[in-house]
Protein backbone atom coordinates (compact mmCIF):
# COMPACT_ATOMS: atom_id res chain seq x y z
CA UNK A 1 0.00 0.00 0.00
CA UNK A 2 1.10 3.61 -1.34
CA UNK A 3 2.26 5.58 2.30
CA UNK A 4 0.04 8.69 1.07
CA UNK A 5 -2.77 6.10 1.11
CA UNK A 6 -2.06 4.63 4.37
CA UNK A 7 -1.59 8.28 6.04
CA UNK A 8 -5.09 9.34 4.75
CA UNK A 9 -6.77 5.77 5.70
CA UNK A 10 -5.50 6.48 9.20
CA UNK A 11 -6.59 9.78 9.40
CA UNK A 12 -10.01 8.68 8.30
CA UNK A 13 -10.33 6.04 11.22
CA UNK A 14 -8.62 8.58 13.78
CA UNK A 15 -11.64 10.58 12.89
CA UNK A 16 -14.06 7.77 12.82
CA UNK A 17 -15.26 7.97 9.57
CA UNK A 18 -16.21 4.57 6.87
CA UNK A 19 -14.55 4.73 4.50
CA UNK A 20 -13.99 1.70 1.44
CA UNK A 21 -10.55 0.76 0.21
CA UNK A 22 -11.03 -0.19 -3.29
CA UNK A 23 -8.59 -2.97 -4.87
CA UNK A 24 -8.69 -3.67 -8.76
CA UNK A 25 -7.39 -6.94 -8.82
CA UNK A 26 -6.27 -7.01 -12.83
CA UNK A 27 -4.28 -3.97 -12.20
CA UNK A 28 -3.76 -4.21 -8.04
CA UNK A 29 -4.46 -0.36 -8.02
CA UNK A 30 -6.13 0.76 -4.80
CA UNK A 31 -8.01 4.08 -3.98
CA UNK A 32 -9.74 5.71 -0.71
CA UNK A 33 -13.11 6.22 -0.88
CA UNK A 34 -14.68 8.30 1.79
CA UNK A 35 -18.30 8.32 2.66
CA UNK A 36 -18.16 12.06 1.10
CA UNK A 37 -17.22 10.72 -2.19
CA UNK A 38 -19.57 8.06 -2.98
CA UNK A 39 -21.28 9.49 -5.23
CA UNK A 40 -18.71 10.62 -7.36
CA UNK A 41 -16.53 6.96 -7.79
CA UNK A 42 -17.36 4.98 -10.29
CA UNK A 43 -18.66 2.13 -8.21
CA UNK A 44 -20.99 4.55 -6.54
CA UNK A 45 -23.84 1.88 -6.22
CA UNK A 46 -22.06 -1.67 -4.66
CA UNK A 47 -19.45 0.71 -2.32
CA UNK A 48 -23.13 2.50 -1.18
CA UNK A 49 -24.41 -1.08 -0.20
CA UNK A 50 -21.46 -2.03 1.17
CA UNK A 51 -21.18 1.15 3.56
CA UNK A 52 -24.72 0.55 4.39
CA UNK A 53 -24.62 -3.47 5.25
CA UNK A 54 -21.20 -2.58 6.91
CA UNK A 55 -19.78 -6.01 4.96
CA UNK A 56 -16.93 -5.81 2.48
CA UNK A 57 -17.20 -7.79 -0.88
CA UNK A 58 -16.19 -8.74 -4.30
CA UNK A 59 -17.58 -6.77 -7.00
CA UNK A 60 -17.30 -6.75 -10.90
CA UNK A 61 -15.56 -9.38 -13.37
CA UNK A 62 -13.28 -9.43 -15.91
CA UNK A 63 -10.97 -6.59 -15.56
CA UNK A 64 -13.63 -4.42 -13.77
CA UNK A 65 -13.24 -7.46 -10.90
CA UNK A 66 -12.60 -5.16 -7.58
CA UNK A 67 -12.81 -5.94 -3.59
CA UNK A 68 -14.45 -3.49 -1.68
CA UNK A 69 -12.69 -3.52 2.17
CA UNK A 70 -15.37 -1.58 3.94
CA UNK A 71 -13.91 0.12 7.59
CA UNK A 72 -16.57 1.50 9.58
CA UNK A 73 -16.12 2.48 12.86
CA UNK A 74 -16.51 0.29 16.07
CA UNK A 75 -19.74 1.59 17.95
CA UNK A 76 -19.91 2.97 21.23
CA UNK A 77 -22.62 3.33 23.97
CA UNK A 78 -23.33 6.69 26.29
CA UNK A 79 -24.86 6.02 28.63
CA UNK A 80 -26.74 9.32 30.41
CA UNK A 81 -27.20 8.05 34.14
CA UNK A 82 -25.63 6.28 36.80
CA UNK A 83 -28.25 4.20 37.76
CA UNK A 84 -28.93 0.75 38.51
CA UNK A 85 -30.31 -0.29 34.89
CA UNK A 86 -26.91 0.98 33.53
CA UNK A 87 -25.03 -1.08 35.98
CA UNK A 88 -26.37 -3.78 34.43
CA UNK A 89 -26.35 -2.86 30.63
CA UNK A 90 -22.97 -1.65 30.46
CA UNK A 91 -21.13 -4.99 31.10
CA UNK A 92 -23.89 -6.76 28.85
CA UNK A 93 -22.79 -4.00 26.07
CA UNK A 94 -19.57 -4.61 26.47
CA UNK A 95 -19.46 -8.18 25.86
CA UNK A 96 -21.46 -7.11 22.69
CA UNK A 97 -18.97 -5.46 21.73
CA UNK A 98 -19.58 -1.79 22.40
CA UNK A 99 -17.44 1.18 23.53
CA UNK A 100 -19.40 2.31 26.84
CA UNK A 101 -19.31 5.27 28.74
CA UNK A 102 -21.15 6.40 31.60
CA UNK A 103 -22.49 10.34 32.15
CA UNK A 104 -23.68 12.09 35.50
CA UNK A 105 -23.10 14.83 36.79
CA UNK A 106 -24.17 13.85 40.14
CA UNK A 107 -20.80 12.10 42.05
CA UNK A 108 -22.69 10.11 44.28
CA UNK A 109 -23.98 7.92 41.87
CA UNK A 110 -20.87 8.37 39.10
CA UNK A 111 -18.18 6.25 40.59
CA UNK A 112 -15.64 4.12 39.76
CA UNK A 113 -16.96 1.78 42.27
CA UNK A 114 -20.13 1.40 41.44
CA UNK A 115 -18.64 0.98 37.29
CA UNK A 116 -15.65 -0.90 36.75
CA UNK A 117 -13.94 -1.19 33.93
CA UNK A 118 -16.49 1.48 32.61
CA UNK A 119 -15.34 5.08 31.93
CA UNK A 120 -17.24 7.28 34.40
CA UNK A 121 -17.53 10.94 33.90
CA UNK A 122 -19.21 12.71 36.51
CA UNK A 123 -19.90 15.97 34.45
CA UNK A 124 -23.39 17.61 33.49
CA UNK A 125 -23.86 16.39 29.30
CA UNK A 126 -23.26 20.04 27.93
CA UNK A 127 -19.94 19.56 29.38
CA UNK A 128 -18.77 16.49 28.91
CA UNK A 129 -20.29 15.99 25.43
CA UNK A 130 -18.12 18.40 23.47
CA UNK A 131 -14.82 16.08 24.50
CA UNK A 132 -16.63 13.16 23.74
CA UNK A 133 -17.51 13.63 20.24
CA UNK A 134 -20.57 11.84 19.66
CA UNK A 135 -21.13 10.49 15.65
CA UNK A 136 -23.42 8.66 14.08
CA UNK A 137 -21.93 5.49 15.50
CA UNK A 138 -22.57 6.34 18.95
CA UNK A 139 -25.71 4.98 20.79
CA UNK A 140 -27.09 7.65 22.99
CA UNK A 141 -29.02 5.91 26.04
CA UNK A 142 -30.90 8.66 28.40
CA UNK A 143 -31.52 7.06 31.78
CA UNK A 144 -32.08 9.42 34.41
CA UNK A 145 -35.24 10.91 34.19
CA UNK A 146 -34.00 13.98 34.72
CA UNK A 147 -34.78 16.88 31.95
CA UNK A 148 -32.28 18.70 33.10
CA UNK A 149 -29.40 15.99 32.40
CA UNK A 150 -31.24 13.97 29.82
CA UNK A 151 -32.87 16.68 27.63
CA UNK A 152 -29.32 18.21 26.50
CA UNK A 153 -27.62 14.78 25.96
CA UNK A 154 -30.67 13.85 23.59
CA UNK A 155 -30.84 17.34 21.73
CA UNK A 156 -26.70 16.56 21.31
CA UNK A 157 -27.47 13.29 19.76
CA UNK A 158 -30.23 14.18 17.68
CA UNK A 159 -28.46 16.85 15.91
CA UNK A 160 -24.94 14.86 15.63
CA UNK A 161 -26.80 11.55 13.97
CA UNK A 162 -26.11 9.02 16.47
CA UNK A 163 -27.46 5.99 14.92
CA UNK A 164 -29.80 5.41 18.30
CA UNK A 165 -31.17 7.76 20.48
CA UNK A 166 -33.43 6.55 23.30
CA UNK A 167 -34.55 7.80 26.58
CA UNK A 168 -36.67 6.11 29.91
CA UNK A 169 -39.71 7.19 30.66
CA UNK A 170 -43.61 6.25 30.48
CA UNK A 171 -45.81 7.23 27.06
CA UNK A 172 -47.13 10.72 29.26
CA UNK A 173 -43.47 11.04 30.26
CA UNK A 174 -42.24 11.17 26.50
CA UNK A 175 -45.20 13.34 25.61
CA UNK A 176 -44.09 16.38 28.00
CA UNK A 177 -40.46 15.93 27.29
CA UNK A 178 -41.65 15.90 23.33
CA UNK A 179 -43.30 19.41 24.06
CA UNK A 180 -39.97 20.67 25.80
CA UNK A 181 -38.15 19.54 22.91
CA UNK A 182 -39.85 21.20 20.19
CA UNK A 183 -40.59 24.46 22.10
CA UNK A 184 -36.84 24.83 22.28
CA UNK A 185 -36.65 24.36 18.40
CA UNK A 186 -35.90 20.56 18.07
CA UNK A 187 -37.76 19.60 14.89
CA UNK A 188 -40.39 17.11 15.09
CA UNK A 189 -38.67 14.99 12.68
CA UNK A 190 -35.94 14.33 14.98
CA UNK A 191 -38.01 14.04 17.75
CA UNK A 192 -39.30 11.33 16.15
CA UNK A 193 -36.09 9.07 16.04
CA UNK A 194 -36.15 8.98 19.65
CA UNK A 195 -37.14 5.50 21.00
CA UNK A 196 -39.49 6.02 24.26
CA UNK A 197 -40.43 4.13 26.31
CA UNK A 198 -36.91 2.91 25.61
CA UNK A 199 -36.37 -0.53 24.51
CA UNK A 200 -37.79 -3.27 23.13
CA UNK A 201 -41.36 -4.40 23.74
CA UNK A 202 -40.44 -7.15 25.94
CA UNK A 203 -42.22 -6.58 29.70
CA UNK A 204 -39.25 -5.83 31.36
CA UNK A 205 -39.72 -5.10 35.04
CA UNK A 206 -36.29 -5.01 36.76
CA UNK A 207 -33.27 -3.27 35.96
CA UNK A 208 -31.59 -6.19 34.68
CA UNK A 209 -34.63 -6.72 32.03
CA UNK A 210 -35.01 -3.32 31.30
CA UNK A 211 -31.17 -3.15 30.12
CA UNK A 212 -31.62 -6.54 28.19
CA UNK A 213 -34.91 -4.65 26.10
CA UNK A 214 -32.34 -1.56 25.93
CA UNK A 215 -29.46 -3.82 24.54
CA UNK A 216 -31.67 -5.82 22.05
CA UNK A 217 -33.06 -2.57 20.77
CA UNK A 218 -29.54 -0.68 20.16
CA UNK A 219 -28.32 -3.98 18.29
CA UNK A 220 -31.43 -4.19 16.14
CA UNK A 221 -30.84 -0.45 15.06
CA UNK A 222 -27.17 -1.17 14.67
CA UNK A 223 -28.01 -4.32 12.49
CA UNK A 224 -30.98 -3.57 11.00
CA UNK A 225 -30.90 0.39 10.20
CA UNK A 226 -33.34 3.07 11.78
CA UNK A 227 -36.38 2.94 8.66
CA UNK A 228 -36.72 -0.67 10.12
CA UNK A 229 -36.99 0.33 13.75
CA UNK A 230 -39.74 -0.42 15.90
CA UNK A 231 -40.57 1.77 19.21
CA UNK A 232 -39.49 5.26 17.36
CA UNK A 233 -42.06 7.91 18.65
CA UNK A 234 -44.66 9.36 15.78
Amino acid sequence: MRLDLLAALNAERAARRPFVLVTQMDAGVQRLVTADRVAGDPLAGPIGEALAERRSRMVGEGKDRAFLAVDVPSPRMLVIGAVHISQALAPMARIAGFDVTIIDPRTAFATAERFPDVPVIAEWPEVALPGYGLDPFTALVALTHDPKVDEPALVAALAAGCFYVGALGSRRTHARRVERLAASGVPQVDIARIHAPIGLDLGAASPAEIAVAVLGQVIRALRLGAARQEGAAA
